[in-house]
């Protein structure tokens, strides 16, 4: 990936969450960017239940470090569950990135359906990480494999899930550079 513009910029991550700030440093490695990460609310509940609210999650996280941070570009990502037609639930997360003009680039990720055993325990009120730091008799579960790291034998983990989310956030962003 080759940079547009060789002035680095600082881009402030939504979250203390290492699985999430290593998604986006370590994406962005080769670009001419800083990183700050600084804990913000998502605004949404604990354990959002739609791609809507998740993905509001990911812009209130993005729109707030932008502001916490004082910095050129935020990111925030957020995950959640969503329900299909079928009523199943299926893992979501979405990742929005924001500059300092208001501009926003949007992207979601992997959808992944939710084990029975796991979507009766959400339906019943609990959040998805108690959830599975009991499946996993540990603690902190979402800041390494996640859920989607248990749901596919670590073929694809938390961070690598986000990662693409960060890809397409940035792609996004340099394309519209590009145009200027």
């Amino acid at each position: 990936m080759s940079p547009l513009n060789t002035t680095q910029l600082t881009v402030a991550i939504g979250t203390k969450n290492p699985a999430k700030v290593h998604a986006v440093k370590e994406t962005l490695l080769s670009e001419p960017l800083s990183f700050v990460s600084v804990e913000v609310p998502s605004g949404v509940s604990c354990q959002p239940f739609s791609d809507d609210e998740t993905r509001l999650g990911a812009l209130n996280r993005a729109k707030a470090a932008l502001v916490e941070a004082e910095t050129d570009l935020a990111i925030g990502l957020e995950g959640g569950v969503s329900e299909t037609e079928t009523g199943s639930l299926m893992l979501c997360n979405w990742g929005v990135m924001v500059d300092k003009k208001g501009k926003a680039w949007e992207a979601s990720g992997l959808k992944i359906p939710v084990p029975t055993d796991v979507s009766d325990g959400l339906l019943k009120g609990q959040e998805l990480g108690s959830i599975m730091n009991e499946r996993a008799n540990e603690e902190g579960t979402n800041t390494r494999e996640g859920a989607v790291g248990a749901f596919t034998l670590n073929w694809i983990s938390r961070k690598e899930m986000f990662s693409h989310i960060v890809k397409a956030l940035y792609g996004q962003y340099l394309v519209e550079q590009q145009n200027k």
